[in-house]
């Protein structure tokens, strides 16, 4: 069975050209993907807007209802980082649609990848950092309602603390949140997820790899999540603008792979979704290809 690929044209809503967020790579990466023939037109499936029900699992109707209606106040917004527009709006329960259709694909298959997600700053009631809803936690909610699942992981590698992931989970120990970050990044004030490890500046590949080397095999065996969500932020990059680790290109990738190996050689399904990341585009792209070339091997590794 190929690899199931999750994404949407729209992933890409327009943005001034003067601002930071890289809303292009979406489209890029899925090209790029195509183009070196990782991936067939045949795998990548489409996914719907996530419904009302499953966002309010986690996000309050105001919340949601006012950012949907352009109600959202300018400091909120601010908060946000992102312009208010019809296409925000629509790839923005678009890609929460998504990283849902993506758990469920890798509950099927053994594992998924979503050509976007990873929105960890967003709160129950408010966003942050360029994200609005928290998507790894909607799907994650959404799964253990409707009985699919009874525990998970959330493992979140970004180089941001994933604190709003913390705390829309922060009283319901079915979801277990681990969280590998910068920390002296974003956010200022940090939550607080089931397993933090905060990293010091200039963390290279080698002192990564020992820090969640040991600690994520333990957690996994402790936990035996029924599935685990993996956000693979790109931005503990050395080049990277916002972020404040050394890893390189190597490194993430043998990051990734030892995510996905610890996950699949417990026979645990593990749904990616590719996170933050901030450079310019070309580089960019090539990095957040590292989580797809990644599941790719481990497939056949598993023959999954």
């Amino acid at each position: 069975m190929p690899l199931p690929i999750v994404y949407h044209p729209r992933y890409s809503a327009p943005l001034p050209s003067s601002h930071r967020f890289p809303m292009a790579k979406f489209r890029l990466l899925h090209a790029l993907l195509l183009q070196r023939r990782w991936i067939r037109p045949e795998q990548v499936h489409t996914p719907l807007s996530i419904c009302r029900r499953d966002i309010e699992r986690v996000h309050g109707r105001h919340y949601h209802q006012a950012f949907s209606r352009h109600q959202l106040d300018r400091s909120a917004l601010r908060r946000i980082g992102l312009p208010a527009s019809r296409e925000l709006v629509q790839r923005t329960w678009l890609a929460v649609g998504g990283t849902l259709l993506t758990a469920r694909l890798a509950l099927r298959h053994g594992i998924a990848c979503h050509l976007a997600g990873g929105t960890h700053h967003a709160h129950p009631g408010y966003g942050s950092g360029f994200c609005i809803f928290n998507d790894c936690a909607v799907a994650a909610a959404a799964l253990l309602a409707d009985g699919v699942v009874r525990q998970l992981m959330v493992i979140d590698l970004d180089v941001h603390q994933g604190d709003g992931t913390a705390a829309c989970f922060a009283a319901d120990p079915r979801v277990f949140t681990l969280s590998a970050h910068a920390q002296s990044n974003f956010p200022l004030r940090k939550g607080e997820s089931d397993l933090d490890i905060p990293l010091p500046d200039g963390t290279d590949d080698e002192l990564y790899q020992q820090a969640i080397g040991d600690r994520l095999p333990e957690q996994l065996d402790a936990i035996r999540p029924d599935l685990v969500l993996y956000n693979a932020g790109v931005d503990p990059h050395r080049d990277d603008r916002l972020g404040r680790l050394a890893l390189t290109d190597q490194g993430l990738l043998q990051r990734d792979r030892l995510v996905l190996d610890a996950c699949l050689r417990r026979s645990i399904p593990v749904a990616t979704v590719i996170g933050g990341g901030y450079d310019s585009l070309e580089p960019l792209v090539e990095r957040h290809a590292l989580i797809v070339r990644a599941a790719l091997e481990q497939a056949r590794l598993y023959a999954i």
